[in-house]
């Protein structure tokens, strides 16, 4: 797992993301905008099923080395998992 995803429920009708890449765990800022762009693309694809959360994605250090579809992959299970926690209090 290369991702932290902490979510509440929002008073909006659509769902927001909030991003906390960590210097201290990526320290290079190409590395740091390379997941931020994965985790916002990522998002985009999949934000019509998460309905009205708000949703904090916090990098872990293995993700800087890591190809670009293993991190989608990873953020794909995320989401399903999320999805599947949160559908009673959606």
């Amino acid at each position: 797992m290369y991702f932290t995803l902490l979510a509440i429920k929002n008073d909006f009708d659509h769902p927001r993301l909030g991003l906390a890449i960590a210097k201290k765990n990526v320290k290079k800022a190409v590395h740091r905008n390379v997941i931020k762009r994965a985790v916002r693309e990522n998002f985009r694809i999949q934000q019509q099923n998460l309905g009205n959360i708000d949703v904090v994605v916090l990098a872990r250090k293995e993700a800087v080395n890591v190809p670009q579809d293993l991190l989608s992959r990873s953020l794909e299970k995320h989401w399903l998992r999320l999805v599947s926690r949160c559908a009673s209090c959606l």
